[in-house]
């Protein structure tokens, strides 16, 4: 018997996904690709376009092979954010790598539009700060780094898009250049008054519009896949597309204001569905949590550059095998002794947003152990969520009564219940972790009539356990280290020398891995 499904894609930093989902939610089949990311310069994250639309095609074909009986009724597509790629209109061909959310290259550049007094208007218009995190500036960069590249945009030879956009073109064979509004919402060239794309805000950034994907509502039909593009049917259509971090919000059905989720990943995304536009004054982001039927749902945002991947740094700064063994080294103590870790290890994100911000640990005495260092990174995780958290309650002007939280990072039950005992309220972890993927399947499958899938009904709830003094110890201790952090330092050993380098300019040949190496 021939079962109907929705085949999700889920784009991630780390890792590409593939997972048929049935009507009713369930996963039937998924499979997972890591993915590579190389640091060419201080500050500088990259990734191959190529690699990413490879990895997609790859695993569409695995899980087309693995599940014959199963028909997919429609393609959805949820994508990390902010990540930019730039390529030839005629050949599909990347003219430089992927510039990742991560990276920091265009401070610059964001400086110089703050000296010029333009942030209080690109705030008013698109509701995102000046922090390299955001594409607009990333893009301007490319376009004045690759030869040529602006007089090839103003003949028409040049797309730009985040990475829905560029697996969009690449599914659909150069037929179809578009973005939905939540993924546009974050390049910060975005009204989120108008619903499109701004001129005053494209002037300010020095960024041709034309260059840009139409913008169309998150469940639209955005196209159908191409003859040979990948192991699906050509004209097997492409329904809904969506950030990731607004997929998971939806994936949480959390569809009214009220709730708010954490996705903890190599960052973190704190969102919170709202009613209308909110202008923050605590440090956040306003956005578009998604669009259905040309009806935008607005939504508060704070992002956090460096959250599950402080794991991974410290786990190889410790010499440890893997982050199991980290948390395992973090249950040998009950308490970091007062240690603190601030992972700025590419600035500090929301509500701070200070890209100067260095990473520090502080608090150590001779009495410290690598276990102590191991349980102050996983209290980071958790602190640095709980300052987004509060930002949020006070731009509401209400607690949110719980805290909903999903991604890799999530597995790990210390650091869901320090989030617990730190943010001092329950934290509901749903049994179903794949919330990116199951949101946008979930558009997906009430676009095409084939009923939309349940939230995930059965969810773990962790409540807070600790003391209320150790709690207020914990984070004032953690106050007063990340006012250190954000501090103005001198510059390193070794600055001066590598500022005398000289500046690098990409090619136009392309984004193989002489490019890469840079």
């Amino acid at each position: 018997m021939i079962t109907r499904a929705i085949l999700a894609i889920d784009q991630g930093t780390t890792n590409t996904k593939a997972l048929l989902v049935a009507p009713d939610g369930t996963v039937l089949l998924s499979r997972s690709q890591a993915m590579r990311v190389t640091y060419p310069r201080a500050g500088w994250a990259e990734q191959s376009a190529s690699e990413i639309w490879e990895a997609v095609a790859a695993l569409i074909g695995e899980v087309h092979a693995a599940a014959p009986e199963i028909e997919v009724a429609a393609l959805a597509i949820s994508n990390q954010r902010e990540t930019v790629v730039l390529w030839e209109a005629a050949t599909g061909r990347p003219l430089a790598p992927a510039v990742l959310w991560q990276c920091q290259r265009s401070v610059d550049r964001l400086a110089a539009l703050r000296a010029a007094g333009a942030e209080a208007a690109i705030v008013e218009r698109s509701g995102l700060g000046l922090d390299p995190l955001f594409p607009a500036a990333k893009i301007a960069w490319l376009l004045d780094s690759i030869p040529d590249a602006r007089d090839r945009a103003a003949r028409g030879e040049i797309r730009c898009g985040t990475i829905d956009s560029w697996l969009l073109w690449n599914l659909t064979g150069g037929a179809v250049h578009a973005t939905d509004h939540s993924n546009a919402s974050r390049t910060q060239l975005f009204n989120l008054d108008t619903l499109g794309w701004d001129a005053e805000l494209a002037r300010l950034f020095d960024i041709p519009l034309a260059i840009l994907p139409d913008i169309r509502s998150s469940d639209s039909h955005f196209g159908d896949v191409a003859a040979g593009a990948t192991a699906l049917p050509a004209g097997t259509p492409i329904h809904a597309m969506l950030g990731d971090s607004h997929a998971a919000l939806f994936g949480h059905g959390v569809d009214a204001p009220g709730r708010g989720k954490a996705t903890i990943g190599t960052g973190s995304s704190l969102m919170v569905a709202t009613d209308r536009r909110v202008h923050s004054s605590h440090g956040l982001s306003s956005t578009i949590a998604w669009s259905r039927a040309g009806v935008a749902r607005h939504a508060l945002e704070g992002n956090i550059s460096v959250s599950g991947h402080a794991a991974a740094f410290a786990t190889a700064l410790l010499g440890l095998a893997d982050e199991a063994a980290l948390t395992e080294l973090a249950l040998s103590v009950e308490t970091s002794e007062g240690v603190v870790f601030v992972p700025a290890l590419g600035g500090l994100g929301a509500p701070h947003w200070c890209t100067s911000a260095r990473g520090t640990i502080s608090g150590m005495s001779l009495s410290t152990r690598p276990a102590h260092i191991a349980r102050a990174t996983v209290e980071a995780i958790a602190l640095q969520i709980g300052d987004v958290l509060d930002a949020i309650d006070a731009d509401l002007g209400s607690d949110l009564p719980d805290l909903l939280v999903d991604g890799g990072a999530t597995r790990n039950p210390l650091l869901v219940q320090l989030l617990a005992d730190l943010l001092d309220r329950p934290i509901v972890r749903p049994h179903v972790a794949e919330a990116s993927a199951l949101g946008v399947a979930r558009m997906a499958g009430a676009a095409i009539g084939l009923t939309e899938a349940g939230v995930p009904r059965e969810a773990d709830t962790y409540k807070p356990a600790m003391p209320a003094d150790q709690r207020d110890a914990i984070r004032r201790h953690w106050r007063i280290a990340v006012a250190r952090a954000v501090q103005p330092i001198t510059d390193p050993p070794g600055a001066a020398l590598r500022s005398r380098q000289p500046d690098q300019t990409l090619t136009a040949r392309g984004e193989g891995p002489d490019s890469e190496a840079q």
